[in-house]
């Protein structure tokens, strides 16, 4: 087995163990796990690339993983209907709650599915996944900061997150140092800011917890 089949198969994993501890903490903490936007991209994404890589390749590898993480997108999205509604302006109607939903859904299709037509099936799964895990690493931060809490979020996902996103970086890496840089340089560039990103966001909720923890913790009589 080749080092980049490997990745795959690690990014693969640690991607679906985020997908199904989002769903876990989601329902116990009665709230969702993945922001609004980077769940519409990612439900986007694993959907034409699920049903046109199927098409074009059959049953490969990452089609199979892309329709795994396609089915835990709708757990997922069904956590965002059940409990989203609390961090919606209460000044809007629960319809507009929906449609904004929607809105982003359909926008992240047509965003992800501009890709394909630009740059072609293989060429667009690569530079769309990237910049959504960007932008989902920033989302993250920003999702901490606005509860100002833990909710709906775990050191797991945070750290299976960083990591499945560095297992492919790993891989265009390699394929730099065989190939030249010139051909993935953006994609370095973007996967090493995902990296940073994610080890903020690791240290930003160690220190909320560790908070969390203190604050509940008895006090010790004098």
């Amino acid at each position: 087995m080749s080092i980049p089949f490997l990745l795959t198969i690690l990014s693969g994993l640690l991607w679906t163990v985020v997908y199904i501890d989002s769903i876990r903490i989601g329902l116990k903490d009665k709230t969702y796990a993945m922001p609004l936007w980077a769940l519409g991209l990612n439900i986007a994404w694993e959907c034409l690339h699920f049903f046109l890589g199927y098409q074009a390749k059959g049953w490969d590898t990452q089609v199979i993983v892309n329709g795994v993480w396609f089915l835990f997108d709708i757990g997922l999205l069904y956590t965002y209907f059940r409990y989203g509604r609390k961090y919606f302006p209460k000044n809007l109607n629960d319809q507009w709650f929906v449609v904004w939903a929607v809105l982003v859904i359909a926008v992240s299709f047509l965003v992800q599915y501009g890709f394909i037509l630009q740059f072609g099936l293989a060429a667009a799964a690569a530079y769309a996944a990237y910049l959504q895990n960007l932008l989902m690493s920033v989302l993250f931060i920003a999702m901490l900061v606005q509860r100002a809490s833990s909710e709906g979020q775990s050191m797991l996902i945070a750290w299976c997150k960083f990591l499945g996103s560095l297992a492919p970086t790993i891989t265009i890496s390699l394929l730099a140092i065989q190939e030249g840089p010139q051909k993935y340089t953006l994609l370095l560039i973007v996967g090493a800011l995902m990296a940073l990103f994610d080890v903020i966001y690791i240290w930003m909720l160690a220190r909320v917890k560790a908070g969390e923890r203190a604050a509940t913790r008895p006090a010790l009589l004098v």
